[in-house]
């Protein structure tokens, strides 16, 4: 499966009914911030607000913002980052890997000479001066979380554009590297709301970077990207702030419970320690992911092999950090396998 998430083709295989899956492969969190009662009172007669103002307020009050930084909204993180790219048009691109794959085909659509950095032998390698930089953390597939000072420093130092992708931060206690763009122009942050919010059909993602940034790449957007229904949503869903505290929590436990589930089984050689909502794993003896995949599919169970992300293979198994329930099946089944 190229992406995470595709229930309805598995379903389809399986003769099954999409909501009969126990989807370990999506990192959606298993949890909502609000119930879809919420939408009742929306309007949908009306065009949309084409400004997003509500909503922006609700993620300024959510996210709050530097002086001299702006947002802009996408229908979703990949909407946005197929946004920026175009916008900037970089001649080189450095991609630090394991990373997703969109990237490098977005960068080849654009025509971009890309450049591979491999996270798990040397983070901090040198890059081309005035190439353009994109880094993912906490990274995925492996959910470790980056101190971003250094890095920061030296791709500035090296008069880099800077693309930091935040979509997993929502779930560490750590700040985010916005706060630098009033010292450095040429950084973006990319977040997803998706992830963290449970509700991977509500398409929203958000640029933070300097306001004349800002101003120049919403010259390409098309009037309306959002629903009604997407914003009114979102904007409540921000608007519950104990469900941030609550959920950090709850993940770290469940997390801990996946990694003794999969530690147990035997299967794996290595399980890479991560501070997101997802654990990589690496099968004995590099083992066959979609073997594994196969045989849990007898029970409805979907998990993402990674041998799509650059500088892995088949035998690397991401898992999304379920509830209680799904993470106590998957360890019963991973049980009954023996390789």
């Amino acid at each position: 499966m190229g992406h995470g998430g595709n229930i309805y083709r598995f379903a389809q295989h399986l003769g099954c009914l999409p909501e009969q899956v126990l989807d370990f492969s999506a990192n959606i969190n298993p949890e909502q911030a609000v119930d879809l009662d919420c939408l009742q009172q929306v309007q949908v007669a009306p065009y949309a607000d084409p400004d997003y103002s509500a909503l922006k307020q609700a993620l300024k009050t959510r996210y709050p913002q530097p002086v001299g930084v702006e947002i802009e909204v996408f229908n979703g993180d990949s909407a946005a980052i197929f946004a920026i790219l175009r916008y900037l048009q970089p001649n080189d691109l450095v991609l630090y890997t394991p990373l997703y794959g969109e990237y490098a085909q977005i960068a080849g659509h654009l025509g971009c000479t890309l450049h591979n950095i491999n996270r798990f032998g040397s983070v901090t390698a040198a890059v081309p001066k005035n190439s353009t930089v994109i880094f993912v953390n906490p990274a995925t597939p492996d959910g470790r979380l980056y101190e971003m000072q250094a890095l920061l420093t030296q791709w500035q130092a090296t008069d880099c554009t800077i693309i930091v992708n935040e979509s997993f931060l929502d779930f560490c206690v750590m700040d985010s590297v916005a706060e630098h763009i009033t010292h450095y122009d040429r950084l973006y942050v990319i977040k997803s709301l998706s992830k963290f919010y449970g509700c991977a059909g509500i398409r929203i993602g958000f640029i933070l970077a300097a306001a004349q940034a800002i101003k120049a790449l919403i010259r390409f957007e098309p009037t309306w990207k959002l629903s009604s229904l997407d914003m009114a949503y979102m904007r409540q869903a921000l608007a519950n702030m104990a469900f941030i505290e609550r959920t950090r929590q709850q993940t770290a436990y469940r997390r801990d419970l996946l990694g003794q589930a999969l530690q147990a089984s035997g299967l794996f050689e290595q399980i890479y320690p991560g501070q997101a909502n997802f654990l990589l794993a690496k099968l004995v003896n590099d083992g066959d992911g979609y073997q594994l995949q196969a045989r849990l599919a007898a029970s409805r169970l979907l998990v993402r092999v990674c041998d799509n992300f650059t500088g892995l293979d088949k035998s690397h198994v991401r898992f999304a950090v379920k509830d209680e329930s799904a993470i106590a099946q998957l360890a019963s089944c991973l049980r009954e396998i023996h390789w």
